[in-house]
Order: structure tokens, then C-alpha cells, then sequence
């Protein structure tokens, strides 16, 4: 009997811990996916301050390891610029960042600062 009921509380205990290994493989994903989204939009500022005239768009490179980001860059104006940043983990391996791998997207208005 307590063989049998030992069996039977297993099978709840089992399962959530399953559920709370995958809910930390999800926060784990979309944290680094914001500390990469944030490093690339910082990187983003940094170089438009002397080549603001520069095209920032990118497509599905490569941040770290199965870590892809793409980087959408709009004009907002003559002096400003929107800078849009997607990052996700590549699920299915193949390179591509599809609309249901993105874990965090940041965007930012980025001002011309002076003439050069």
C-alpha cells in the first residue's frame, strides 16, 4: 500500500518539476535576449554618433551562439532616426529569426548630433 501510494504522489511531483524546469528555461531565454537586445542598441548609439549616416539594418546575425537579433533602422526625419531591435533563440536551428523566436524587441529614436 504505501509502495502504491508512493507511485502515486510521484506522478504530480514529476510533472512540476518538469513545469518549473521549463517556466526557468523560459525566463533564462528571454533575459539573455534582453542583455544582447540591450548591448546591440547600446552598440547602435555608440557608432551613430560619428557615422550617423549609416544604414543600421541587419537580419538574422548571429549575437551569441543561437542568440539572433535583426535591427530595423527607419527614418524618422531628417536628424532623427528610429532603431528597432528583435532578439530571440533559434528553436528550429536554421538561422532564421521567425516572428514566434523573438523574445524581446527595444526600440530607440537615435539624433543626428552634429554635422560632419
Amino acid at each position: 500500500i504505501a509502495s502504491a501510494l508512493l507511485i502515486i504522489a510521484m506522478v504530480p511531483i514529476l510533472k512540476g518539476l518538469t513545469t518549473a524546469h521549463l517556466g526557468s528555461v523560459i525566463i533564462e531565454r528571454k533575459s539573455r535576449s534582453l542583455i544582447l537586445a540591450r548591448a546591440k542598441l547600446d552598440e547602435i548609439k555608440a557608432r551613430s554618433v560619428y557615422h550617423y549616416s549609416d544604414s543600421f539594418d541587419e537580419t538574422n546575425t548571429s549575437l551569441d551562439g543561437s542568440y539572433l537579433g535583426s535591427v530595423t533602422d527607419v527614418s524618422a526625419g531628417s536628424n532623427l532616426r528610429t532603431i528597432t531591435v528583435a532578439v530571440g533563440y533559434d528553436l528550429d536551428g536554421d538561422s532564421i529569426l521567425d516572428s514566434d523566436e523573438i523574445e524581446v524587441t527595444l526600440s530607440t529614436y537615435v539624433a543626428k548630433r552634429w554635422d560632419s
